[in-house]
């Protein structure tokens, strides 16, 4: 292994991270919720727009670190987008080919910027054939397949060093309730979920940790259930979260909470938030908000006061051409006006 080139790439990764300041965490006004505080973490304002800029970081930082990753090895990986593009961003910073493996239907918008950052995408119709098809590229090139559903909840030091769950408390100092009531995520890989159940008991925060969860994934089951061998045949129609299988970095012990978020919620409530920030969101920062508003009717109904925090994963502007097309949506998600009328009351 060429050490001066690995330690060239260690440094050039820690100083794209001296480079970039943290996300800001936003205050969304609940006038229906007296004396309950939202928050919401902008991870769409990362270098490479979305919260899999610090997964990606963290892959790259952990796979260098072990060895696995060299001067001009091809880096493979399993990815519905925001991980790829991310990883597409690393990989041209260290000068390493990148390919992505992906379903067909991925956002048009997270296609190009795979391309824009140098990597290229290798399109599956299936997306449970993603991880086969990366182990099979990997083998084939002699490359690195980076797996983020394996090693998501590993990568990242949950313990501190700046991880989004320390991030998000020394944000939350000054606030009128410093320690959440609730911290609200939805899962992909489930590594940010994992860092940051374990932060909040290595902390010994009060704070539950409530997943959420979109229709056609398995997360939901299996943390009621504890088994592995769930699938589900279709896969998540909210980009970027749920599984079809249960993935080895999903760790259910760390969650108190889970709530099964439908796709139309989703949908609509990523639209309500456009209209209180001014600002389009994608479509799984509508799951985390449904999730963080039942909390918040939760505390109303039993009169009591305190902070919610959730997500901003990724920005709208990625998806104008599915989710923010009302034609697309009538066609591929249904009617979403129930739910809209829901979060006007």
């Amino acid at each position: 292994m060429n050490d001066s080139w690995v330690s060239r790439a260690i440094q050039e990764i820690n100083a794209d991270v001296q480079r970039s300041a943290d996300t800001h965490l936003m205050r969304v006004p609940l006038p229906a919720y007296p004396g309950i505080w939202l928050y919401l973490k902008d991870e769409s304002t990362h270098p490479s727009g979305s919260l899999k800029h610090r997964l990606a970081r963290s892959l790259f930082l952990y796979g260098l670190c072990n060895g696995w990753i060299k001067e001009g090895t091809p880096i493979i990986e399993a990815s519905s987008g925001s991980t790829a593009v991310s990883e597409a961003y690393f990989a041209r910073l260290l000068g390493l080919p990148f390919i992505a493996v992906m379903p067909a239907t991925t956002a048009k918008r997270k296609i190009e910027q795979i391309a824009f950052y140098g990597g290229r995408c290798h399109f599956v119709s299936d997306p449970c054939q993603m991880y086969a098809e990366s182990e099979r590229l990997a083998r084939e090139l002699n490359g690195h397949f980076m797996d983020q559903f394996t090693y998501a909840e590993r990568a990242t030091d949950w313990r501190g060093n700046n991880n989004i769950a320390d991030s998000i408390f020394q944000q939350m100092k000054s606030e009128p309730f410093p320690i959440p009531d609730t911290i609200v995520m939805s899962a992909g890989t489930g590594g940010t979920s994992a860092t940051l159940g374990r932060y909040l008991r290595y902390q010994g925060h009060p704070t539950k940790l409530m997943v959420v969860d979109p229709e056609n994934s398995v997360f939901f089951e299996y943390w009621h259930l504890r088994d592995k061998s769930l699938s589900n045949a279709c896969g998540s129609k909210i980009e970027g979260i749920g599984r079809p299988r249960v993935e080895p970095s999903f760790i259910a012990e760390v969650v108190d909470q889970m709530l099964k978020v439908p796709d139309a919620a989703s949908i609509a409530t990523m639209l309500w938030l456009e209209k209180q920030l001014g600002r389009k969101a994608g479509p799984s920062t509508g799951t985390n908000v449904w999730g963080a508003l039942t909390v918040a009717k939760w505390m109303k109904e039993e009169n009591r006061n305190g902070s919610i925090v959730t997500l901003m994963c990724d920005s709208g502007e990625r998806y104008l051409e599915t989710y923010y097309n009302p034609e697309w949506v009538t066609q591929n998600i249904g009617d979403i006006s129930a739910w809209q009328q829901q979060l006007l009351n």
